[in-house]
């Protein structure tokens, strides 16, 4: 009885000591709201730069930049047309966006507001940006109305990116068997 009681405590002792671990690891990985307002520069239709800090909207995924879709039959540049929308919203000096976490990339993610309310939101609901794990109300929205994105056919943002990845890792492997380089 004694071994059972102690194997138990045991037992207890090193769950309690391994729910601490990862409490303290989880608060680890949780950094300071950062909050940066000014006049931001849209790179494309998700990200933005103020001040050489690197930013990206949170829940969001706008067109490549080089990225074009189709409406009517007629091509047109998505990509370009989602960054200038972005930069019409945060060229204002109000802008303010606020974020915690980091990306694969680095870049703080990050929650803009204006006077009109949440950019993110205003991306989406535009028709501009997809939903990214936020904004579905927006994007259901910006679907019904046929807005934007939604007036015709598009790739998602996120396919032409691994198609784009996957054409440069097929280049880089024939480049290497050209010249020989790993």
């Amino acid at each position: 009885m004694a071994r059972l009681f102690r194997l138990t405590r045991d037992g207890a002792t090193a769950f309690a000591f391994l729910a601490l671990i990862a409490l303290i690891a989880a608060k680890l990985n949780d950094g300071p709201e950062v909050r940066h307002q000014g006049s931001f520069h849209a790179g494309d239709g998700d990200s933005l730069v103020l001040d050489g800090e690197r930013m990206r909207l949170k829940g969001v995924d706008a067109p490549e930049l080089s990225q074009t879709c189709e409406r009517a039959g007629q091509d047109w540049p998505c990509g370009r047309l989602a960054q200038r929308a972005l930069q019409k919203l945060v060229s204002d000096g109000g802008t303010q966006c606020d974020g915690s976490k980091r990306d694969r990339y680095d870049r703080l993610l990050v929650v803009c507001r204006n006077h009109t309310g949440d950019i993110n939101a205003s991306m989406v609901a535009s028709g501009m940006a997809v939903s990214y794990g936020g904004y579905q109300r927006e994007e259901g929205q910006a679907r019904a109305q046929k807005l934007g994105l939604w007036a015709g056919h598009f790739e998602m943002p996120r396919d032409v990116r691994d198609q784009a990845r996957h054409e440069d890792s097929g280049l880089k492997r024939l480049i290497g068997e050209w010249t020989g380089w790993e």
